[in-house]
C-alpha cells in the first residue's frame, strides 16, 4: 500500500470509560484504578525526594526488587489499606471522605491529590 492509501484509509477510533482497567474487563477495575493513583503518588513523592529504590525500600519496610516491582506497576498483592501506609510512611497524610455520588450511575472510588509530590 503506498503512501496515499495510508492517508485517506479511516482509523477506527475507540473512546475509552476513563478506566482502562474496565475498558480490559479487569474485575474490580474501580480499585484496580485506584490503586495505580496511589502508586502514581508514590513514585512521585519517590522521586521528588530523590530516593534510590533502595533507600525508599528501607524507608518503606520493602525489599528494593519489592519496591521496583510496585513503581513498574506490579501491585496486585498490594492492598488499598497497604499502599495508604506506604503514604504514611512517606510522610502524607490521607483523608478518606465518603459523599452521596454525583452522578445517576452510583458510587465510584477515586483520589484527588491535594499537592503534586
Amino acid at each position: 500500500m503506498d503512501n496515499e492509501a495510508k492517508d485517506t484509509e479511516e482509523t477506527a477510533v475507540e473512546h475509552g470509560s476513563g478506566n482502562v482497567f474496565a475498558d480490559l474487563g479487569v474485575p474490580d477495575a474501580d480499585a484496580h484504578l485506584l490503586k495505580a493513583g496511589l502508586v502514581n503518588r508514590i513514585d512521585a513523592i519517590i522521586r521528588r525526594r530523590g530516593l534510590t529504590q533502595t533507600k525508599a525500600a528501607r524507608l518503606l519496610g520493602l525489599s528494593q526488587p519489592d519496591v521496583s516491582r510496585l513503581l513498574r506497576g506490579d501491585f496486585r498483592e498490594y492492598s488499598l489499606e497497604r499502599l495508604l501506609r506506604l503514604l504514611t510512611t512517606l510522610g502524607r497524610d490521607v483523608d478518606i471522605v465518603i459523599r452521596r455520588p454525583r452522578s445517576a450511575d452510583g458510587g465510584r472510588l477515586r483520589i484527588a491529590a491535594a499537592e503534586t509530590g
